[in-house]
């Protein structure tokens, strides 16, 4: 039984490993060899295809080149807009437009001669080409191909009685039997000889075909690559040619651009229009000279504008005071600006205060306090609501007398014309007006820490309550009054002891609280 499993490993080795000249059944496949040139023929069948499909897809572009040459075209078919600025003789841009119509004309006529000389005279080269590797593929099918099959064939049968024969010798020593006269190992032995004979006939016979073959390749094949040489080089003469005739027509347009003077134009523009043209001798416009409709209603004027410095409200290291551009208008507001400059921004107020609805204090040396809302759109304190006193300082004790009698009378809502005096700018009051000599001011008074209505002047300039001694500020005697200033001509703040003209039952409360 082990010398029957060699003797088939023996015999199947003919489905691989590598070939040799005392083998009965060689492993190597007697179809490779025209197998191998039939995909030979068919890589250059795909080759010239793909040559063709080349040559006939250029074919269509170059017709389609010619068609959006046409849309082109289209462009500049219809005469110029607004014609008549331009000169119309052909050294100027009138006369390029014509010249690059005549050449895009000209452009889009090639390719479509292009187009046509693919089609007729380059494309038959390849498709006999192609139409004779067919052919030559055909012959190798019908012969070496043929005779490759027939060697399998012979080879499969030759291997059947091999396999055979190893069968029956193997089981030779322990048959008790008697053997058919055809399985005698004897007579497979000479079947075999037979068949061997036959198998190697065919082999030859084949090999011989495929020789044959292989040297009918070497001329056929210099013939194909021949053949695509010519296909080629008609088509470069065709296409190379169009694009040589592109080139020089785009070559023409650009030296016609070129050939026009610099100030050709517009020297025959400025002759044709001078009369409208502007006068470059006027000088520019300039803001200074400009004016508009209403420009100096008394509402646009401010009732007084310039620096002051605003306590921060911040808390700790950030208290301090800080700068700004303040303006008090007829609308009775009081609104703070980082600058005066009207150019770099749109000048919206930092801070807007209704002067009616807040609550002014006195003037003390250069400061001043007032308690309000910030009422400008968009800032944290108009968005809350809420009230908070500020403390002013102006650059000097007259400058914060001008500035608390304007505050003063704007606070007065039934005021609605500006005083009779000029607009005052903080940094050049005289101090000639306001309130008596700071000698005989009283300290400021503070909204914060008192209760309401006390020490302060209120919307409409009515007399707060009685400062007690308690709580408000101290009497020294007539001749140390606080002369506080209201806005409704009813007298000055008294302090305790002394008289005011009136009880204080009829004295009034302030007209808007804190």
């Amino acid at each position: 039984m082990a010398q029957y499993t060699q003797e088939k490993a023996l015999a199947h080795r003919g489905t691989g490993g590598s070939m040799s000249d005392d083998e009965a059944v060689p492993d190597s496949d007697p179809t490779n060899t025209s197998g191998l040139l039939s995909e030979r023929l068919q890589a250059w069948k795909h080759a010239c295809g793909y040559l063709e499909d080349y040559i006939g897809t250029t074919a269509k572009i170059q017709k389609a080149h010619s068609k959006e040459y046409e849309k082109v075209l289209k462009t500049v078919s219809n005469p110029l807009k607004e014609g008549q600025h331009f000169d119309q003789t052909n050294n100027g841009v009138a006369g390029l437009f014509e010249n690059i119509r005549s050449n895009t004309q000209g452009i889009a006529n090639s390719h479509l001669e292009t187009e046509k000389n693919l089609k007729g005279s380059v494309l038959p080269i390849l498709e006999r080409l192609h139409a004779e590797i067919k052919n030559k593929s055909k012959e190798l099918s019908s012969g070496a191909a043929k005779g490759a099959k027939s060697v399998e064939k012979s080879r499969n049968i030759t291997q059947k009685h091999i396999e055979l024969l190893g069968q029956h010798t193997g089981a030779f020593d322990t048959r008790a039997s008697k053997v058919e006269p055809a399985n005698d190992p004897y007579i497979i032995q000479r079947g075999i000889h037979h068949r061997l004979h036959k198998q190697i006939l065919e082999e030859n016979n084949n090999r011989n075909d495929l020789i044959a073959v292989q040297d009918s390749f070497l001329q056929f094949e210099g013939h194909v690559i021949q053949t695509i040489q010519a296909a080629m080089s008609a088509f470069y003469q065709y296409v190379g040619g169009q694009a040589d005739l592109q080139k020089g027509m785009y070559a023409n347009i650009v030296a016609t651009t070129q050939r026009i003077p610099l100030d050709f134009e517009w020297k025959g523009f400025l002759g044709r229009n001078s009369s409208v043209l502007v006068d470059p001798s006027q000088p520019p416009r300039s803001i200074s000279h400009i004016s508009f409709p209403n420009q100096d209603h008394r509402s646009t004027q401010p009732l007084i504008a310039g620096t002051l410095e605003r306590k921060s409200r911040a808390m700790g290291a950030l208290k301090g005071y800080s700068t700004g551009y303040y303006v008090v208008t007829p609308s009775h507001y009081l609104h703070e600006f980082k600058d005066d400059d009207n150019v770099r921004k749109d000048p919206v107020p930092e801070m807007s205060l209704y002067l009616p609805d807040c609550t002014i204090g006195a003037v003390v040396d250069e400061k001043f306090n007032i308690k309000g809302k910030d009422t400008a759109k968009g800032k944290l304190g108009g968005v809350l609501h809420t009230s908070s006193e500020l403390s002013f300082k102006a650059h000097s004790p007259a400058d914060a007398d001008k500035w608390w009698s304007v505050i003063r009378e704007a606070s007065d809502e039934s005021a609605t014309s500006p005083p009779a005096t000029s607009i005052a700018q903080s940094r050049n009051v005289s101090g000639a007006s306001g309130p008596p000599g700071y000698h005989e001011k009283a300290p400021p008074l503070q909204t914060q820490g008192l209760p309401q209505g006390q020490g302060q002047y209120s919307a409409g300039g009515a007399h707060s309550a009685e400062l007690q001694s308690a709580g408000g500020l101290q009497s020294a005697g007539p001749q140390s009054a606080v002369s506080a200033r209201s806005t409704g001509g009813t007298g000055p703040f008294q302090s305790a002891g002394v008289g005011s003209g009136a009880s204080p039952a009829t004295q009034h409360n302030p007209t808007r609280g804190l």
